[in-house]
C-alpha cells in the first residue's frame, strides 16, 4: 500500500532511474542521511549508474554532494566508486570516498555540523539544485514524515530548486510524532534567541514542509538503513569509562553538578557505548541526552529507565539496535526527539543547556590540543562533525582514546600534533585507559605535566618528559609552551616507520 496520499505527490511517482534524469552533470546536489541512516537508497545506484555510462561515452558527469553527515555504501560508495563526485560536504565514513578526498579527486570541505545549514541559507555554498530526500510518508495535505534521520533535510527542501522524495516503506509509519522541525530560523540582523530550555522541549513541528511544484520525483522504496554492529567493550574501553565515571561522582560530590548530571552528547564508536554501557551499571539515573547520534548504548540506558530521555538528529544503530526499536517503538515515543542538526549542534542550546561532550580522538599533544580528524596531519579520515560544535560550548568535555594505536607501535599523545582540530582552549578533559588528566585551569606547562603523567601510555612517558625537558633549556626565553619544531615532527614518522601510512 502506498504511503504517498498527497494527490500531487502521488502523481509525481516514478522509477528510480527516471528520478536520476533530474540530476545533471555539475549540479549541487541536497541528499538525506546523518551517520547511516535516513539516506536514499535507489536514487543513488540509479545516479551512479547514469554517471558510469556518461564516463564511457568520454563526458563529464560528476555532481557537488552535500549531506548531513556519513550516508551509506549505496549512497556515497556507489557514487565514489563511479567517480562521479566533485566536492563533498560536510562529513564522510565512506573508505572509497575517503581515498579519493586523500588523492584530490574530490574536493573535501570539512565543516562543522552546526554551520553547514546556516551557511547554505547565507550562500557560502552556492546554488543547490537538487535535494533527494528521503521521508517517511507523505501525507494527504503535502506535510512529510520524516524518517529515521533529519540532519539538514529541511535546508534541502527549502532551498533546492528541484526536488526527489523517496517514500521508504521499511521506515516504522509510527515515526509520525517522533520529530521536531524548527521553521522559525531568521538571518542576521532579524535572529532571535531560541527558545527551548530543556532537552526535550518541543520549538518546531512533527513534520517537513514542501513545495510540491518542485518535486519532480516521487520515488518508493522498502530498503533498511545502514546498520552498524558495535563490538563489545574491550578492558581498554571499560577502563576509559570507569575513569570518566569515577570523575563525574567528583563533580558531583564537589557540587559542580547534580545527582542527575547534565544533558549528556556521546560520538559514535565502540569507546562512547562503553562509557554508556558503564552509566547503565553505576549509580546514576534520571539522565537526559541533548546529543547527534542515538546509539545501542543508550537505547540500554532508555530500557533501564538510567536515562529518562533523549534529543537527537538520527539513529545510529546495530541490526540488533534496529529490531529492539521496532518492537517496542510506541513505548519511545515521547522518550526520543529528533530534531535538524542544525538545532540539535546549536552553539546557543548546547551552552545553555549545560551538556556534557563526550568524543573521541585520533591523538592530543602534551599541551592539550586535540587531532580529530587527519592521520599524519595530511589525511583525512571522517571530519570533525559535531565534536567541535560541542567540545567548544559545552559545560565540560571529554576527549577519549586508547593511548596507543597500531598494537602499541604509536603513541597517541604526542608532542605536537599533526593537526588541530580543538585548540587548548577549548579542551577540558582528556582520557585514556591509563588515567584521567582534568586541564581546566592549568598553564600550558602544568597541561604537559599532568598529561605526560595520567595519560600516556608508559612505554613513552620518558621520551614525552625527556622531549619537554630539553624543549625548556633549548630557549630559556620561550617556556610557556615550550616546542623543539624539527623534533616534535619526527614523533609522526612512526606512522611511515611502521608501514602504517
Amino acid at each position: 500500500m502506498t504511503r504517498v496520499s498527497c494527490p500531487v505527490l502521488r502523481s509525481r511517482l516514478t522509477t528510480a532511474h527516471e528520478a536520476a534524469t533530474h540530476i545533471g552533470p555539475g549540479d549541487n546536489v541536497g541528499m538525506s542521511g546523518f551517520t547511516g541512516a535516513g539516506y536514499p537508497k535507489a536514487v543513488p545506484v540509479a545516479l551512479a549508474a547514469r554517471i558510469r555510462a556518461a564516463h564511457e561515452r568520454g563526458e563529464d558527469f560528476r555532481i557537488g554532494l552535500w549531506t548531513g553527515a556519513s550516508t551509506a555504501p549505496d549512497a556515497d560508495g556507489v557514487l565514489a566508486r563511479a567517480h562521479g563526485i566533485s566536492t563533498r560536504l560536510p562529513y564522510n565514513s565512506d573508505p572509497t570516498l575517503r581515498d579519493l578526498i586523500n588523492t584530490g579527486e574530490v574536493d573535501y570541505v570539512d565543516a562543522h555540523l552546526s554551520h553547514t545549514a546556516q551557511q547554505m541559507w547565507f550562500g557560502f555554498y552556492g546554488r543547490l539544485n537538487v535535494a533527494v530526500v528521503e521521508v517517511t510518508a507523505a501525507l494527504p495535505d503535502g506535510l512529510l514524515v520524516p524518517s529515521s534521520s533529519v540532519g539538514n533535510n529541511k535546508t534541502w527542501l527549502d532551498q533546492a530548486d528541484r526536488i526527489v522524495l523517496e517514500v521508504n516503506r521499511w521506515q516504522p509509519r509510527e515515526f509520525e510524532g517522533f520529530h521536531d522541525v524548527y521553521y522559525g530560523t531568521a538571518l542576521p540582523p532579524h535572529r532571535r534567541p531560541l527558545q527551548l530550555t530543556g532537552p526535550m522541549e518541543r520549538i518546531g513541528e512533527p513534520y517537513l514542509r514542501v513545495d510540491p511544484e518542485r518535486v519532480v520525483a516521487v520515488v518508493e522504496t522498502d530498503a533498511p538503513d545502514r546498520n552498524s554492529p558495535f563490538s563489545p567493550p574491550g578492558e581498554e574501553s571499560r577502563a576509559i569509562a570507569d575513569h570518566l565515571l569515577d570523575f563525574l561522582r567528583h563533580e558531583v560530590r564537589a557540587g559542580r553538578m547534580p545527582p542527575e548530571l547534565l544533558p549528556l552528547q556521546s560520538g559514535v564508536g565502540n569507546v562512547a557505548n562503553a562509557v554508556l554501557a558503564g552509566l547503565d551499571d553505576s549509580e546514576f539515573t534520571g539522565l537526559t541526552a541533548f546529543t547527534e547520534v542515538l546509539q545501542d548504548a543508550m537505547l540500554d540506558l532508555l530500557d533501564s529507565g538510567t536515562l529518562r530521555a533523549a534529543s537527537a538528529t538520527s539513529f545510529g544503530l546495530s541490526d540488533e539496535g534496529v529490531a529492539r526499536f521496532m518492537d517496542r517503538i510506541d513505548a519511545y515515543k515521547g522518550r526520543i526527539l529528533l530534531r535538524s542538526e542544525e538545532i540539535s549542534n546549536h552553539p546557543e542550546l548546547i551552552r545553555r543547556l549545560g551538556v556534557i561532550a563526550m568524543n573521541g580522538m585520533i591523538e592530543a599533544d602534551i599541551y592539550g590540543h586535540v587531532n580529530s580528524t587527519h592521520v599524519m596531519g595530511s589525511a583525512i579520515m571522517n571530519g570533525i562533525g559535531g565534536s567541535g560544535d560541542f567540545t567548544r560550548n559545552a559545560y565540560l568535555n571529554f576527549f577519549l582514546s586508547p593511548s596507543t594505536a597500531k598494537d602499541g607501535a604509536i603513541s597517541t599523545i604526542v608532542p605536537m600534533a599533526s593537526h588541530v582540530d580543538h585548540t587548548e582552549h577549548d579542551v577540558h578533559v582528556i582520557v585514556t585507559e591509563q588515567g584521567l588528566a582534568d586541564l581546566r585551569g592549568l598553564s600550558p606547562a602544568d597541561r604537559a605535566d599532568r598529561i605526560i603523567e595520567c595519560c600516556a601510555h608508559p612505554s613513552y612517558r620518558e621520551a614525552l618528559r625527556d622531549y619537554i625537558g630539553r624543549a625548556k633549556a633549548a630557549r630559556p626565553q620561550a617556556r610557556h609552551t615550550p616546542h623543539l619544531l624539527d623534533e616534535a615532527l619526527s614523533w609522526h614518522q612512526r606512522f611511515v616507520e611502521t608501514g602504517h601510512m
